[in-house]
Parts: structure tokens; sequence; C-alpha cells
């Protein structure tokens, strides 16, 4: 069985950076996820096992990056310029293979495993 950890939740200023952490084991496709109060989990961005695929939503690219240290079995979500409408609960997710298409990727479906989510407050 699959442990997530997510850390570094918090408040922020509009423009600001927080850097998330899911602590995870096992050799999985991870991915981000939000929720906002009142609306559904979206994809927020995902990496394959190896790191050399990485896929974001269409409202963050440019801003988040998502990597991961095996080693230290971590995934990280760097959110950069950040903007109120950002705020929601972020979940780290473990797939069920290695790697995932870009369709598969932002499918929750997909996913197996869930962290318990951590507060990310962006005021304005």
């Amino acid at each position: 069985q699959v442990q997530l950890v997510e850390s570094g939740g918090g408040l922020v200023q509009a423009g600001g950076s927080l850097r998330l952490s899911c602590a995870a084991s096992g050799r999985t496709f991870m991915g981000w996820f939000r929720q906002a109060p009142g609306k559904e989990r979206e994809f927020v961005a995902g990496i394959s096992w190896s790191g050399g695929s990485t896929y974001y939503a269409d409202s963050v690219k440019g801003r988040f990056t998502i990597s991961r240290d095996n080693a230290k079995n971590t995934v990280y979500l760097q959110m950069n310029s950040l903007k109120p409408e950002d705020t929601a609960v972020y979940y780290c997710a473990a797939g069920r293979n290695t790697a995932y298409s870009g369709s598969r990727a932002s499918n929750p479906n997909e996913y197996v495993y869930w962290g318990q989510g951590t507060q990310v407050t962006v005021s304005s």
C-alpha cells in the first residue's frame, strides 16, 4: 500500500510562492489535484516515475512546476505567481503505472492512492 503525506500548504499573498511536498513510496506516476469549495476536484500537474514526462493544467502552465526526488521518495509542486483562484485543498495522488499519457494523467480515476490534502489560500 502506498502512503501519501502532503505538506507545505499555507496562506500567501497574491504573487507569492509556495512549495508543496508529498512523501510517497512506490514506483508510480504521481499527480497533484486541487479542489476549491463548491467545485469538482481538478488536475493540476503530473509526473512520470522517471521524471521525464510532465503534464500541467492550462491554468497553471508557466507558474507551477512539478518535480520528484526518488531517492527521497518525494514529489514537489513549486507554485509561483499565485493567484486567489489557486486557493484550494491540494492533493497528491499515486497512479497505477510508472508513466501515463496526458489524457490519463489528468483523469482522477487513474489514481489509486490519495493523500489527505493540504490547504493553500491565496489572498488578494
